[in-house]
């Protein structure tokens, strides 16, 4: 009979679980989606939202994270890399502020900049010098562990079982090897 259909290879194919909003989370975006403010060089998660078609990135860079280049009125310039055969490509798009989100990746480095900012001037105030580079945790302290002879538990056989387990191996052995005086055929 043949084939009796084509297979769909639409700009969104492959999208029916990776584009499904969640439980109750059905219509619109709220308002407070379109109040964030963004700058230029802030990171920004593509998130896309099915409800909104305009401005929609296509489906492999829903889940990335980019670099703001560029900020318009409804959409902003987004800067993503993406892996094509054995080089990084930076990609440029325009994505609709509804499929878009302020990251968190950078949340630890920038608190950290700012607690070592503080320790710096901690230290230029006291007239001292200070690390603020991070150290490999390293090796655990060395300790001593002391007991009383009541609290020690052998965790061995008793001697009556050890000496079955040893005559139980020496007949296994004698066994196994073939008796003296005798060749074995070439």
């Amino acid at each position: 009979m043949g084939k009796l259909h084509t297979i769909s290879r639409g700009y969104r194919h492959g999208t029916r679980n990776k584009y499904a909003k969640k439980y109750r989370t059905k219509g619109m975006p709220g308002t407070s989606r379109y109040m964030a403010t963004f700058k230029r060089g802030d990171y920004v998660d593509i998130v896309v939202d099915s409800s909104v078609q305009s401005g929609m990135p296509f489906s492999f860079y829903h889940g990335r994270t980019g670099v703001v280049f560029n900020v318009n009125r409804n959409a902003l310039g987004v800067e993503v890399t993406k892996v094509v055969g054995n080089r990084q490509l930076r990609k440029r798009l325009h994505v609709n502020i509804a499929h878009l989100r302020k990251s968190r990746c950078n949340e630890g480095f920038l608190k950290r900049v700012k607690d070592s900012d503080q320790k710096k001037r901690d230290a230029k105030l006291q007239g001292q010098s200070v690390s603020v580079k991070r150290q490999p945790e390293g090796p655990k302290d060395m300790k001593i562990v002391q007991s009383t002879g009541e609290d020690v538990e052998v965790l061995a056989p008793p001697a009556i079982h050890r000496e079955l387990l040893l005559s139980r191996a020496a007949r296994t052995q004698a066994r196994s090897r073939p008796p003296t005086g005798t060749r074995r055929p070439p």
